[in-house]
C-alpha cells in the first residue's frame, strides 16, 4: 500500500489553521535563507516578506469563529497575506490560498480528493495572476509538480481503495521540494530575476523554496495522528 492509500482521517478547520501556523513557523525559521536566495536574483526581501505575511495570517485566523469551515480559514489567511506581504508575493500566495478556500466551499471536512481539487485551484490562480509556466523559474516550478504528484497519488490509490489527505500531502510536499531543487540550473524567464539572464542560473528560486516549505507544513499537519 502506498503512502497515499488507506482510510486516513479527513482534515477539518483546525487542521487548516494548524497548517497556516506551521507554515509560518517553517518560513520564520528559514527567512534568512529565503532572503539570501532572493538577494541573489531578486529584491532580497522574500523571506522576511513571507514571514510578515504568514504571521498576519495566523493572527487573522485567531479571530475566526470556531465553526468556520476549512474554506473560510484559507480565504481569511489569503486575505491577510495580501494585506501584509509586499511585492508580487502577497498577491500570488494570497490568491493561491483564496482560490483553494473557494474550491473547498462550505464543507466541514476535507478528504483527499477535495484537497487535490483545492491545490489544483491554487495552482490555476497563481498561473492566471503571474502568467508563469513550469520552467520559468518561479513558485510554479514547485507548485505544479506538487499538484501533479497529489493527483497521481489520488489516481493510483483509486485503483485499490481510498487515498488519504496525509498521503497526498506528503506526495505534494516531496514533489515541491524536488521542483524547488530543479530551479537551480534554470535561467529565469519571469520577474526581476529574468533581467539577469544567464546570471540567474545557479540559484534556487526563492518562491519555489517557500512554496516547498508551505507544502511541507501541510504534510506535517495532515500526517498528525496517523
Amino acid at each position: 500500500m502506498s503512502g497515499a492509500q488507506g482510510s486516513g482521517r479527513p482534515l477539518n478547520a483546525g487542521d487548516f489553521a494548524a497548517w497556516i501556523g506551521r507554515a509560518a513557523e517553517l518560513v520564520a525559521a528559514d527567512a534568512d535563507r529565503l532572503t539570501r536566495l532572493d538577494a541573489a536574483i531578486g529584491d532580497g526581501d522574500h523571506g522576511h516578506n513571507m514571514d510578515r505575511g504568514l504571521r498576519a495570517a495566523t493572527e487573522a485566523l485567531s479571530g475566526l469563529p470556531e465553526d468556520a469551515p476549512p474554506g473560510k480559514v484559507l480565504i481569511t489567511a489569503g486575505r491577510a497575506i495580501v494585506s501584509r506581504t509586499g511585492g508580487a508575493s502577497g498577491p500570488l500566495y494570497g490568491t493561491a490560498l483564496r482560490r483553494a478556500g473557494k474550491a473547498l466551499g462550505d464543507a466541514a471536512e476535507v478528504d483527499a480528493a477535495a484537497l487535490g481539487s483545492a491545490l489544483r485551484a491554487a495552482l490555476e490562480g497563481v498561473r492566471e495572476l503571474g502568467k508563469a509556466a513550469e520552467g520559468d523559474k518561479t513558485m510554479v516550478d514547485a507548485l505544479a509538480p506538487a499538484v501533479a504528484a497529489c493527483e497521481a497519488a489520488l489516481a493510483g490509490a483509486s485503483r485499490d481503495g481510498g487515498a488519504t489527505p496525509a498521503g497526498c500531502a506528503r506526495a505534494a510536499a516531496d514533489a515541491a521540494e524536488r521542483g524547488a531543487d530543479a530551479t537551480v540550473p534554470m535561467q529565469a524567464r519571469k520577474g526581476r530575476a529574468s533581467y539577469l539572464g544567464a546570471r540567474s542560473t545557479g540559484h534556487m528560486d526563492p518562491g519555489a523554496a517557500s512554496t516547498a516549505l508551505i507544502l511541507r507544513a501541510l504534510a506535517e499537519v495532515a500526517g498528525r495522528g496517523e
